[in-house]
């Protein structure tokens, strides 16, 4: 063998080695990302686009991702919106990407933040909670808890127990 065949082998070899070991590099890092990601992550990167969301007591919310946050996101249809605990979901589809990490602004969002927004709006809501549907205002935003105004009581909901909080 000559000497440029040599070479010109070595380096062939070089290269297949490198594509290889490059290869092996992006499905690890590929797994690595996968494994770090978050249902809200999904969610988040579904913003403006139309979702399915089954919750816990297996009834859907259909809409257009109009806002979410790592623990809550808002389905829009029409005028209808509905406040959904990223924990009160089961199951949602057709969910693609993922989203960059949340920037503080979003991270701080929390859910309490968006029910002491409606709370002040006074706006008539649905409280959609593993114990059924309630009508009210909510008057109130505790620690982990909402009082919502019924024309019966006020009733106190943990956020344990709430799927959804729906406009009316």
């Amino acid at each position: 063998m000559n000497w440029d065949d040599l070479f010109a082998d070595l380096q062939a070899q070089f290269v297949a080695q490198q594509r290889a070991e490059q290869g092996e590099l992006v499905a690890n890092l590929v797994e690595a990302e996968a494994a770090t990601t978050t249902f809200g992550d999904r969610v988040r990167a579904a913003k403006g686009r139309s979702v399915t969301a089954r919750l816990l007591d297996g009834t859907d919310r259909r809409g257009l991702v109009t806002d979410a946050a790592p623990t809550w996101f808002v389905l829009g249809e029409g005028e209808r919106r509905s406040l959904i605990r990223m924990d009160a979901v089961v199951a949602a589809w057709p969910l693609a990407g993922v989203a960059p990490a949340p920037g503080r602004v979003e991270q701080g969002l929390r859910l309490g933040h968006v029910l002491r927004a409606l709370a002040a709006d006074g706006a008539e809501v649905l409280a959609h909670t593993l114990g059924g549907m309630h009508r009210g205002r909510i008057v109130r935003v505790g620690a982990d808890h909402l009082d919502l105004a019924t024309a019966a009581a006020v009733l106190v909901v943990p956020w344990s127990a709430l799927l959804s909080v729906d406009s009316q």
